[in-house]
């Protein structure tokens, strides 16, 4: 059996583009050119039952028509092809969440959970048909420069984001660090379209940033769920062990999410005793599968304060859910994404391919599905323009103020 792994993916076509906009660099032929044979069809399609009823006759004779016939015979690339049709017939179901990737996407996909790369620092989706920000990593490029979630890329360069794949626009985003790239952005309640100019620099994938507060309250910045996430916090809770803090605030604004299993983990360390966390809902109820915090939470007996804006999204959702289900702390912020599905890749597919798909919702422990209506936080807390440019974070001084 092939290995697959549960995944929270926050962007539609591409999971986890947070890091650098654009993990993927186009769609690129793989090795052999040859035309493959038709008996080859099932082990592309897979083993269902379903594959032996399909008609395929038109799909081959589309293929039969442009091997024999289109004008220029070096175009014709099997590969491409062939991960063209399989694009396509995932992004029929008009899920944003399911995907597949090509090899060369796939590896992409992975080092953005466990390397360093170029770019922006942003982490894109696509909304309502719009290429949309989805969060900006803290310190990058995208934040020094402005872009904020929600913003919606009509223009990159000078090519219309309309005419573009996810792909492709990631493809004309990303790019070496110290060149440029002008995105025109259109912001709700900002008038006229806008243009930035960003320049590329290298995106460090730490997970977490642990920093001191007034009156002895501890701030963990969380800014992804990924494999390192746990060993990181592992190395600063002795730290905010030993000062006995009088509080914690847990940021999750602009946090997209990461791995499952993360999540949990992380609630594990907030939580006192086994507690379930969350609900897998599966395509048949009776497979539901109910997800438990380990039981031996060591910041479980400090003061908490979650932080939420619309850049946190699954992952973070979960955690926030959980927190304000469980009534472990007070939520703060802003309504969150909204992303309650729940992904599974799996990541040995033929040439290194990858699928993900959307196998089940997720529900919060009170059975609350978020799905496209967010958390509401326990203290709704704007954070606006003006704020920037004064330099004030009213979030964090709320939630200051809810410590005390």
């Amino acid at each position: 059996m092939t290995q697959q792994r549960t995944v929270w993916i926050i962007v539609p076509v591409v999971a986890v583009f947070f890091f650098l906009i654009g993990w993927q660099a186009g769609h690129t032929g793989i090795a052999a050119k040859e035309v493959p044979v038709r008996a080859s069809v099932p082990s592309l399609i897979g083993g269902s039952i379903a594959r032996d009823r399909a008609d395929l006759s038109l799909f081959w004779d589309v293929w039969d028509r442009l091997s024999t016939q289109y004008v220029d015979p070096t175009a014709i690339d099997s590969d491409k092809m062939i991960y063209g049709a399989i694009q396509g017939m995932v992004s029929a179901l008009d899920d944003p969440y399911s995907v597949f990737m090509d090899p060369d996407e796939s590896k992409e996909f992975k080092n953005n959970l466990t390397g360093k790369l170029d770019g922006i620092g942003a982490q894109l989706s696509v909304k309502e048909k719009n290429l949309t920000v989805m969060s900006v990593l803290k310190k990058s490029p995208a934040e020094k420069n402005g872009l904020k979630g929600g913003d919606i890329i009509l223009k990159i360069d000078d090519g219309v984001t309309g005419d573009m794949t996810i792909y492709e626009a990631i493809t004309k985003i990303r790019g070496v660090k110290g060149t440029s790239v002008k995105l025109l952005i259109y912001r709700k309640n900002s008038g006229d379209p806008f243009e930035l100019n960003i320049i590329r620099d290298e995106i460090r994938l730490n997970s977490i940033e642990l920093t001191e507060k007034p009156r002895n309250i501890s701030v963990i910045a969380l800014h992804q769920f990924t494999d390192s996430t746990m060993s990181e916090l592992g190395e600063i809770i002795p730290d905010i062990l030993a000062k006995k803090p009088r509080g914690i605030i847990l940021d999750l604004r602009e946090n997209g999410g990461g791995y499952l299993e993360v999540a949990v983990d992380i609630l594990s360390e907030f939580l006192i005793g086994k507690k379930e966390v969350v609900t897998i809902r599966k395509r048949d109820q009776k497979d539901d599968e109910k997800k438990f915090t380990s039981g031996d939470g060591r910041l479980g007996d400090i003061p908490l304060v979650v932080l939420v804006n619309n850049g946190s999204a699954s992952a973070s959702e979960i955690v926030a859910g959980a927190v304000q289900d469980l009534q472990r702390g007070t939520v703060i912020g802003e309504k969150t994404y909204g992303k309650g599905s729940v992904q599974e890749i799996d990541e040995h597919l033929k040439g290194d391919a990858s699928l993900r798909v959307t196998i089940a919702k997720w529900l919060t422990p009170l059975g609350r599905s978020i799905n496209k209506i967010g958390i509401e936080p326990d203290q709704v807390v704007k954070y606006v323009e003006a704020d920037l440019k004064k330099g004030i974070d009213p979030q964090m001084e709320a939630a200051l103020k809810a410590l005390k």
